[in-house]
């Protein structure tokens, strides 16, 4: 059993093993030996710290594991061994020897590099990501800042989103060297011989105090006209995008929105749409106009103020003006939010209505089943979510829609019998069960055949909210059921539904069983394996859709969907 030690390396905390703390003593004393007298020292082992600390970091996998000698000699390859300095080589004697690999941060890091900027930094972060001359990526900022004029807009972004190159490390991964020891005291030093030499070139050119007040004058004069020439052209820039965005909005809600208005005033074919969605009394061209307002009133203000950016002497609005128009700001957004809330409300609410017929269908008896449309609604046959406005024989504007579910289920009864259930939504539940049952919908049975529509309207003073219709057609144990093909796309339907009748099984003769039907006349290979053993107290079903245990105590389920358990407790 050995003991472990909780450290602080670089401000992060790291549980290591007793032997390999030990290990990483050494070597830690062994390095600060080494640079006794280098200048930068202590920064130079802050670095090396935090480059150790990071290589723990990254092969760490949670807080509670322990660092073992193997996480610190792999840290030790990496960073190299301190045997180029003035280190007691018997304390390393038994390390393996030097056969240096790149770290896994050897590859070239995106960071802003602020020691060689101009304004942040970008240009020359990416020309040590790619490799390049700086040069060139400031002419390409250039070209997008007088070409496609989004230059300045991606500057910005990379601003934000690089991050700044400040530790030795962030400098070294910068330019993509390998961050061991070697490297990161030739980094600090280099950053003080930068420092030293900056110093000496200002020095020697210091001939009298005269000279030096002037030089320093002009100097940051020059370079304080410099920063004020490029905010100023980066201040036009502003205020021509802001120009363009402004007019480019208000141009397309004054066509937009004037068109949809202009539209509704002069009844154009395809405004009823609109009609049948919203309730609001507001017709809708003051809906329109009421956006504009909203919308158009802060452009209009933003297209003013690059051109303000622009023109130093444009006046500035009238104070009645600019009342006036904040004055129709506010009253357009609080009718908007007004009818916007009114408009969700008719969808809170969700009630169905249920009719429930006896079909003539006992066991033994084969019942055909087929869906039947209306030519001069639809020419197609299939469930839709959708809907379509239509005049009906005596020019009535009424909602079409094909969204009708079939669901087939089995029953212990002697008749079979039909359940339609019509589904709307509205304001409160009175008003979505009133909606439901306005809801037109018919079907028939001709002899043994159950002919059913495939489609079901209402009238258009309804509004559409989400209107649906489910026919569940329940069937005796023993009744041998016949789907036409037609029916395929309207008892698409998931578990959920219980539905007995697969998709496939159209235009068999399908025995219905208890909860499952088994076809009479299908291939071998296409019959499916099926056991189904039950009392009083509990059940076993099994096929090759699901699996199904019941008990008294519980109900287990297992099939496409997943698995589902339900306890009666």
């Amino acid at each position: 059993m050995n003991k472990t030690v909780n450290i602080n390396l670089a401000g992060i905390f790291f549980h290591i093993d007793e032997d390999a703390y030990l290990k990483l003593q050494r070597y830690l004393d062994a390095i600060k030996r080494s640079f006794t007298d280098s200048q930068g020292r202590n920064e130079i082992i802050s670095d090396i710290e935090a480059r150790i600390a990071e290589l723990f970091s990254e092969r760490v996998q949670n807080e509670k594991q322990v660092v073992s000698v193997k996480e610190v000699e792999e840290v030790i390859t990496i960073m190299g061994q301190p045997e180029d300095y003035m280190v007691d080589e018997e304390i390393f004697e038994d390390e393996p020897q030097a056969q240096y690999k790149k770290s896994s941060g050897s590859g070239r890091k995106l960071f802003r590099d602020k020691d060689n900027a101009y304004i942040g930094g970008v240009s020359a972060g990416l020309a040590h990501y790619f490799g390049i001359d700086a040069l060139w990526i400031r002419l390409a900022w250039i070209v997008l800042f007088f070409g496609a004029g989004t230059g300045i807009l991606l500057y910005i972004l990379l601003w934000i989103l690089m991050p700044v190159a400040e530790s030795t490390s962030d400098k070294l991964a910068m330019t993509g060297k390998p961050i061991n020891i070697t490297n990161i005291e030739e980094k600090v030093k280099e950053g003080f011989g930068n420092v030293k030499d900056s110093f000496d070139d200002v020095a020697g050119r210091l001939p009298s105090g005269e000279r030096v007040k002037s030089t320093s004058r002009s100097f940051f004069e020059a370079l304080g006209n410099v920063i004020l020439f490029f905010f100023k052209v980066i201040a036009k820039f502003i205020g021509i995008i802001l120009i363009i965005c402004g007019a480019t909005t208000l141009i397309a809600l004054i066509i937009g929105l004037l068109t949809a208005g202009v539209a509704d005033i002069f009844h154009f074919p395809g405004v009823d749409f609109a009609d049948i969605f919203y309730s609001s009394t507001l017709p809708i061209w003051l809906i329109s106009l009421l956006v504009l307002f909203a919308v158009g009133i802060p452009f209009f203000y933003i297209f003013i103020l690059g051109l303000k950016i622009l023109i130093n002497n444009i006046k500035p609005l009238n104070k009645g003006v600019n009342i006036a128009l904040l004055g129709i700001w506010l009253a357009s957004i609080i009718t908007l939010a007004v009818f916007a809330a009114r408009e969700v409300q008719e969808f809170s609410r969700e009630a169905s209505v249920t009719d429930k017929t006896t079909l003539n269908v006992a066991a033994n008896d084969t019942l055909m089943v087929k869906m039947v449309g209306n030519d001069e609604y639809s020419r197609g046959l299939y469930r839709d979510y959708d809907f379509d406005i239509i005049q009906d024989e005596s020019d009535r504007t009424i909602i079409y829609s094909s969204n009708v579910r079939l669901i087939f289920r089995s029953t212990k009864d002697s008749i079979g019998y039909v359940n339609i259930e019509k589904n709307a939504r509205g304001s409160s539940y009175q008003n979505a069960k009133e909606r439901a049952g306005d809801i037109q919908y018919n079907y028939a049975l001709v002899g043994n055949e159950l002919q059913l529509d495939g489609y079901f309207t209402t009238d258009s003073e309804n509004k559409f909210r989400d209107q649906e219709v489910e026919v569940m057609v329940y069937l005796p144990e023993g009744t041998m059921l016949y789907a036409d093909g037609n029916t395929y796309s309207f008892h698409r339907n998931t578990s959920y539904y219980r539905d007995i009748l697969d998709n496939g099984f159209e235009e068999h003769y399908l025995k219905v069983i208890n909860d499952d039907v088994i076809c009479t006349d299908c291939p071998d290979d296409d019959e499916r394996f099926k056991v189904d053993i039950k009392d009083d107290d509990s059940k076993f079903k099994l096929d090759d859709k699901s699996l199904e245990i019941k008990d008294e105590d519980v109900q287990v389920k297992i099939d496409s969907s997943g698995i589902n358990i339900k306890s009666n407790n």
